[in-house]
């Protein structure tokens, strides 16, 4: 019998693919073993709060198991509309929220609405490497604006690169940081898309998740942003649901409306269960995201603590999400690194994988137990030793 690879005819992929395999920082490693201890995945530990499970089980039993509008389920957009509402001071109008899969599906929807084959698109370094894969897909072209030392935004150089961009995506708290931008730093940000007429989407999926002593400043908040900006959102981070893959979009009807025409044409809508789960999230659950909140701040003081005891290391203090990114100071390549310390039974991200300006960092996540990050820290201190 001739199996389907005898019979298939030459294939060369879509140019978009291609653009992006060569162009694409982000890293696929070997799977963890039983033995690794993993500080690699940007994923919470916890289960999902019971009740969030109940709504998506009562869902179905109540026959909830058809398509679902376009845009979204009348009672979730009408709650989020609410939620994005309080935190802008403005009324959030029909048309201004879509409801994706997953904070994924929401950038994916937005940047592929946006961006046009020769657009630049301007994006801090180091940042989340799904964002340069996106405009790689859609033909654009990346200005990648490396920060400072300290790891917060050089603003004078995002206003000079922002001259003739079309775009300008960010987030906030930031993936792989853990910097936490403050107001001051969003207000001058809001004025320099401003006068350059950039777009932007505000990519706030840890928002739950700061550290600082100052209230968190979202892009909703501030006056400039209005009109320009499509603020992405996901439940995955703040209540843990990141098998469930649901997000959403908020903006100007025309950028929503645009939006929603790649993610239907992709996705289509967002299964109905899965949306009122994520109601009873919003309404329900704030109690579940103040502790998990709790535990993610101990399990940091934790890790500061050990990354800032071995030596080699210098660790910008992370105020948000649950990473940290430290700098070292051997002479080895950050994926060399990361394969130097899978053989000492820790799994960690290489820094490159976020952007040239990652290069002699790895990232680290807090979001495992107290127990695996201890044991971790160890690890990382043996591996970096064997260096010395």
């Amino acid at each position: 019998m001739r199996s389907q690879q005898d019979e298939i005819v030459d294939f060369t992929a879509a140019e978009a693919v291609l653009r992006i395999e060569r162009t694409s920082l982000r890293v696929q490693q070997p799977a963890t073993t039983p033995e690794m201890v993993s500080l690699a995945v940007g994923e919470p530990d916890f289960a999902t709060p019971p009740r969030i499970i109940k709504a998506a089980a009562d869902a179905l039993a109540n026959g909830l198991t058809h398509y679902s509008p376009q845009l979204g389920e009348k009672p979730l957009l009408l709650a989020l509309a609410k939620l994005v509402s309080a935190q802008s001071g403005a009324e959030v109008g029909p048309g201004e929220i879509l409801v994706t899969h997953g904070g994924t599906g929401g950038l994916s929807a937005a940047i592929l609405s946006i961006v046009n084959p020769g657009d630049r698109v301007v994006i801090p370094d180091p940042t989340y490497s799904l964002y340069a894969d996106l405009v790689n897909m859609a033909g654009g072209v990346c200005v990648p604006v490396p920060c400072k030392e300290n790891l917060h935004w050089d603003l004078a150089a995002l206003e000079q690169a922002m001259q003739g961009a079309r775009l300008f995506v960010f987030c906030n708290p930031s993936n792989p940081t853990g910097i936490v931008h403050t107001r001051e730093e969003i207000e001058a940000l809001g004025e320099i898309v401003k006068a350059s007429d950039t777009l932007v989407v505000a990519d706030e999926a840890y928002s739950d998740l700061v550290f600082t002593d100052q209230p968190f400043t979202s892009a909703l908040e501030v006056e400039s942003f209005r009109g320009r900006t499509l603020y992405c959102q996901t439940f995955s981070k703040s209540y843990a649901m990141t098998g469930w893959r649901i997000g959403y979009l908020a903006g100007p009807a025309r950028m929503i409306a645009a939006a929603a025409r790649v993610h239907n044409s992709v996705n289509s809508s967002v299964n109905t269960a899965v949306q009122y789960a994520a109601l009873t999230a919003i309404e329900e659950c704030a109690q579940d995201v103040r502790e998990m909140h709790k535990v993610y701040a101990e399990r940091r003081e934790l890790m500061i603590a050990g990354l800032n005891a071995i030596p080699g290391l210098t660790l910008s203090n992370p105020e948000g999400a649950f990473y940290c990114f430290p700098s070292y100071s051997a002479p080895v390549s950050s994926v060399e690194m990361v394969g130097i310390l899978r053989g000492f039974g820790i799994a960690v991200r290489p820094g490159s994988e976020f952007g040239a300006a990652g290069e002699s960092h790895i990232r680290l996540s807090y979001a495992a137990s107290k127990e695996l990050i201890a044991e971790g820290l160890e690890r990382l201190k043996r591996g970096l030793a064997s260096l010395s």
